[in-house]
């Protein structure tokens, strides 16, 4: 059932369009219905298209249908027509960020690599993958590697994730790396290097760090960014 203001708005786009052709504008409509401003018909033309009798038309910020007529006026015909008001856009959530482009990059995936026990050393593409341009750090050439295991999770890093790395051959104590051990095997751990022995740390207690001689361990790139599918 209407309230009577509803049944008013509704009856006066009806006659209106019958009339002239021309739908009313939201000012007209504020003006017939006696109100104040203009934010009492939007309230009215919401609680119409909540109850079935209009329609806002998709992708016109301006445009309503009339779908049906309440008992009150059904002996009125009509013909659904579209009308041209005010609706106003929907303001964005308090917290949202302007859209902006985003630059993207097509990054080879190497393969997998070991978050666990490291597996035999990777060199061969798999397939491309899309990368945004903000996550690749610096100069330098990238790639990224499909991680098996799970002995980095305390690192946010899971079975399954794709890992971008920068290509380099050195790194910091804490930076997580892909590190070549004796030439066969490529694992992905944090470096550690004190007193010529190099420290390939995991980031899950169930595994343990694993302690090699400097020149028995290469590094083949940074990690630099992760991306997820759900």
């Amino acid at each position: 059932m209407l309230t009577r203001k509803q049944l008013e708005l509704l009856d006066f786009i009806k006659s209106r369009m019958d009339k002239d052709g021309v739908p009313p504008s939201f000012d007209e409509m504020k003006e017939a219905l006696d109100l104040r401003s203009k934010s009492g018909i939007h309230r009215l033309i919401t609680a119409l298209e909540e109850r079935g009798f209009i329609r806002r038309l998709a992708h016109r910020a301006r445009a309503l249908e009339i779908i049906k007529l309440p008992e009150a006026m059904e002996g009125k015909s009509f013909t659904p027509r579209v009308i041209e008001g005010d609706r106003p856009a929907a303001p964005p959530p308090r917290a949202a960020m302007n859209v902006t482009p985003v630059h993207a990059l097509e990054l080879p995936v190497m393969g997998r690599i070991a978050a666990g026990v490291p597996i035999e050393a990777i060199s061969e593409v798999s397939h491309h993958i899309a990368v945004p341009g903000s996550m690749l750090s610096g100069r330098g050439n990238h790639y990224a590697l499909e991680v098996k295991g799970d002995s980095m999770i305390e690192a946010g890093i899971n079975d399954g994730d794709i890992v971008v790395i920068r290509e380099q051959m050195t790194a910091e104590n804490g930076d997580i790396v892909v590190a070549l051990v004796d030439g066969l095997e490529a694992t992905l751990k944090r470096f550690r290097r004190k007193n010529g022995m190099i420290a390939l740390e995991a980031a899950n207690p169930a595994y343990e760090t694993r302690v090699f001689p400097d020149h028995l361990v290469k590094v083949q790139g940074r990690l630099v960014g992760l991306i997820r599918s759900y």
